[in-house]
């Protein structure tokens, strides 16, 4: 269409009789091909690009059925040999459909369509339309082929540009538990259903800063799935103020109509505030009555009357198995370096919840009823020391937060009950009481007995391990999925070297952590293992192994910084012991002393990006 003017030019001119006025005529032709011709590189490119069918949203490219009832699961063949997710499952773990889950800070919507419909797209180079703008492009994949699958992919954005991406989704049978978003107990085959467990994934992928997503090119994957895209939206424009880690899915109470107050304690302040909810690991959903904050005063008591949290309106929200819910923006003045209460009524009956296994806080458990308005301490009877659903405090605005994972020593283990002197908390006092860099919010995503390669906790069921799965499969949830983070520390592996772990492998997880985090635009700082000798496995051996650890950060390469925790606690006289100060008494934890050295001791122009 772009060729029609000059074409009919050309026409005009010939019906022209008068000699002047087919010169005149003549001119303006050449003058036209002249144009035309210097249009042509560009109509030719923009030929091949209106030659590819143009984007679609991603229910338009839906081609294999996954999910059947189980009366009928011929309707469906997930995996190309007849086998298929039960729908009685999906609805049992909340995933129903046309049903919005938040994981991983991605909001994602499960497909609306019944049992025996197409519900997924297998990934073939497809061009699908995704707007909006944030930090991470979120996929809810799983693979068929007995392994892992993916390939590369393309963003385009509003303005023109593109950026690549790798997507990869492990298999839906034998995938890890310890990444999944869900798992399901049993596969419906033709011949009938199996108890099986098999799992679903979102998997996020990192987009280029501020700008406007306007589609993705899935990639060409044979077996790879793909049920919902979004950009994840929720880490903008907030700051972490309080976090902490799920190390499992524990035996709590039970607790029926009862209300839950944590106390947690701030770094940053700020003018409104959103808590979050995470229902990681479970099986089934739990429902979140009516949930309120207050600024707390003593013991269970609040300064003032507690103020409501609403969820998508609503005054409670039902969390899915795997899922999260974050209340509405709240204007609710946060004060920093404060302990917030933030109660909670569960109307239901709770036998199993995600925990925080080592708070080094004491919360509380009220008598039956929805006592979340309550002011006073009055109904609050019994005494908890783990931080159950409970999962994040975000103020807004702000300038962003620095991520610590770590194992005990960051979780705070030895140090003193309800006096809030870990090393990250102190971290957050020396950045609030300076002005040479921002005033980060200071998020501990410490779990005690954690391990950089090693899970605790297998990531599925109930346990009495609250120890984590692997700080390379948290990673993703409990440090990139944080709101507007600029810093990650990572303080670990003491823990796979007492257990037997050697350097090498430990070596090879932290330089996979530093790459995920760099690749995501994040600041990566190690800290050096700590000494331990006197502690029953910190033998000689492990030493040597921790030593070898250590000089490896030191020479840097892989992180973008170092903390040298080892230099400041360490016995100059004997190296391999902690100074007998900063020493809580089990050779291997500090205690208040050596967890403010180690604070003290961080250059604070590191934690700037």
């Amino acid at each position: 269409m772009v060729f029609r003017p000059c074409v009919s030019s050309v026409a005009s001119c010939v019906d022209e009789r008068e000699e002047s006025a087919v010169r005149r005529c003549v001119r303006g032709i050449l003058v036209v091909l002249a144009l035309c011709g210097s249009l042509v590189p560009a109509v030719s490119a923009r030929a091949v690009e209106e030659g590819r069918a143009a984007p679609v949203p991603l229910e338009r490219l839906f081609d294999n059925v996954a999910v059947s009832d189980d009366s009928s699961p011929g309707e469906a063949d997930f995996d190309g040999s007849g086998a298929s997710l039960s729908a009685r499952d999906l609805a049992a773990a909340g995933w129903t459909p046309g049903r919005a889950l938040t994981v991983q800070g991605a909001r994602l919507t499960w497909p609306k369509r019944r049992p025996g419909e197409p519900d997924n797209v297998r990934a073939a180079g497809q061009d699908v339309r995704v707007t909006g703008r944030g930090d991470a492009l979120a996929f809810l994949v799983a693979g068929t082929a007995g392994t892992e699958v993916g390939g590369p992919g393309t963003v385009r954005y509003a303005n023109g540009s593109r950026s690549g991406y790798r997507l990869t989704a492990p298999d839906w049978r034998t995938g890890p538990l310890a990444t999944k978003a869900v798992a399901l107990p049993h596969i419906n085959t033709p011949g009938g259903q199996l108890a099986h467990s098999v799992r679903l994934y979102v998997v996020t992928v990192p987009l280029l800063p501020g700008r406007v997503v306007a589609s993705v090119r899935l990639p060409n994957a044979a077996g790879l799935h793909v049920f919902a895209v979004s950009v994840r939206t929720a880490t903008r424009g907030w700051t972490g103020s309080w976090t902490t880690a799920t190390g499992g899915y524990a035996a709590v109470g039970p607790w029926t109509d009862r209300t839950l107050r944590l106390v947690v304690h701030t770094s940053a302040g700020g003018p409104r505030v959103r808590v979050r909810f995470d229902n990681t690991f479970a099986a089934a959903p739990v429902r979140i009555g009516t949930a309120t904050v207050a600024v707390r005063a003593a013991g269970a008591a609040s300064r003032g009357t507690p103020v409501a949290l609403s969820f998508g309106g609503a005054e409670g929200v039902a969390i899915p198995a795997g899922g999260q819910a974050y209340s509405d923006p709240l204007g609710f003045s946060v004060p920093a370096d404060a302990d917030l209460l933030v109660s909670f009524h569960l109307p239901g009956t709770v036998t199993a919840a995600p925990v925080h296994g080592l708070a080094q806080q004491r919360s509380y458990v009220s008598e039956p009823g929805d006592h979340a308005a309550d002011g006073a301490a009055g109904a609050y009877t019994s005494v908890i020391t783990r931080w159950p659903l409970l999962a994040g405090v975000d103020v807004s605005g702000g300038p962003g937060s620095v991520v610590l994972l770590g194992d005990s020593i960051t979780d705070g283990d030895k140090s003193t009950v309800d006096a809030n002197r870990r090393w990250p908390d102190v971290l957050a006092r020396r950045l609030l009481e300076q002005s040479a860099v921002p005033r980060y919010g200071v998020l501990n995503l410490g779990v005690s007995g954690n391990r950089v390669v090693t899970d605790r906790y297998s990531g599925d069921g109930v346990s009495t391990d609250t120890a984590g799965v692997s700080a390379l499969h948290r990673f993703d949830r409990d440090v990139l999925a944080q709101p507007s983070a600029r810093t990650a520390v990572v303080f670990e592996g003491v823990n796979d070297l007492r257990w037997g772990t050697s350097a090498e492998q430990v070596i090879a997880g932290l330089r996979e952590l530093a790459a995920r985090g760099q690749a995501r635009g994040l600041n990566m700082l190690a800290a050096t293992v700590l000494p331990c000798e006197g502690e029953t496995r910190c033998t000689t051996a492990v030493d040597a192994e921790r030593v070898a650890v250590n000089e490896w950060i030191r020479d840097g390469g892989a992180f973008d910084g170092v903390l040298d925790f080892d230099e400041v606690v360490r016995d100059p006289r004997r190296p391999s012991r902690m100074l007998p100060a900063y020493d809580s008494g089990d050779h291997l934890h500090p205690g208040d002393t050596g967890l403010a050295a180690l604070a003290d001791s961080v250059d604070l122009r590191l934690l700037r990006p």
